[in-house]
């Protein structure tokens, strides 16, 4: 079956910069482009979202708790409704941007301590699926399966998310970034990646064996400095293995 490959892009602010938004493009088949939360800006919203069109490459939204100075890595406490609000505020601001570069907003993807917290709670899940929903008709939810984000995506439609470069533990979540090998070598990452694509299934890092993974896209992150040609040679070891990289959405 075809999978999609996504990255998180737009995550400078200001006059700082992360990542080779750019190169990334060249690769990915689906970009999630921070909405000014945990980072981005403005110019830097309008800036990828050119891009990103111009390369044929999908837009998602890619939205997170209040936190620049977190970059959205830390737990806020927040109302249901409050969050709500929030995230729509957020797919607001990308969708303007991306009609003004010609296309428009495909999808939502939670970032950083979001993407956790709607998984195990029940209420903020609905609460995020809630903005999808109002957002626009037909926008669909990135995120992990299994979860309480996906049961509570009803009104949504919903796609599964692995990673390549973060281990998992035997439970399916992601091992915490302060656990040793929470973060994949560029190797690893490829060989995962393919097997996610492949078996549906991930190493765990807690433990011997394999946890099951339902995934249709796959995330590199873009904020190392081996991003770019990791992405690369994880696009290649999927053409190889025969596997069509194309968009979800």
């Amino acid at each position: 079956m075809p999978l999609d490959l996504n990255s998180d892009l737009g995550e400078g602010f200001g006059p700082w910069r992360m990542g080779d938004d750019a190169a990334m493009l060249d690769i990915v088949t689906s970009a999630n482009i921070a909405c000014g939360f945990h980072a981005g800006d403005p110019a830097i919203m309008r800036r990828t979202c050119e891009l990103a069109v111009a390369k044929g490459v999908r837009i998602g939204a890619h939205v997170g708790y209040r936190d620049l100075a977190g970059f959205g890595r830390r737990d806020i406490a927040i109302a249901p409704a409050d969050l709500r609000d929030e995230v729509l505020y957020q797919i607001g601001a990308l969708a303007a941007f991306a009609r003004a570069a010609g296309d428009r907003v495909r999808y939502v993807k939670p970032h950083g301590a979001l993407y956790h917290a709607a998984a195990r709670d029940r209420l903020l899940a609905e609460a995020l699926v809630a903005a999808v929903a109002e957002a626009e008709p037909g926008l669909a939810l990135l995120g992990p399966a299994g979860t309480e984000l996906e049961r509570a995506a009803q009104r949504v439609p919903f796609v599964g998310e692995g990673f390549a470069d973060r281990a998992y533990t035997a439970t399916g979540s992601l091992a915490p970034r302060g656990v040793a090998g929470a973060v994949l070598s560029p190797d690893d990452a490829v060989a995962q990646a393919t097997t996610l694509a492949l078996s549906g299934t991930a190493r765990t890092v807690d433990g011997p064996g394999t946890v099951a993974v339902s995934v249709a896209s796959v995330c590199v992150h873009g904020d190392s400095p081996a991003a770019v040609e990791m992405a690369r040679r994880i696009r290649g070891a999927l053409d190889e293995a025969g596997i069509p990289v194309e968009p979800f959405s």
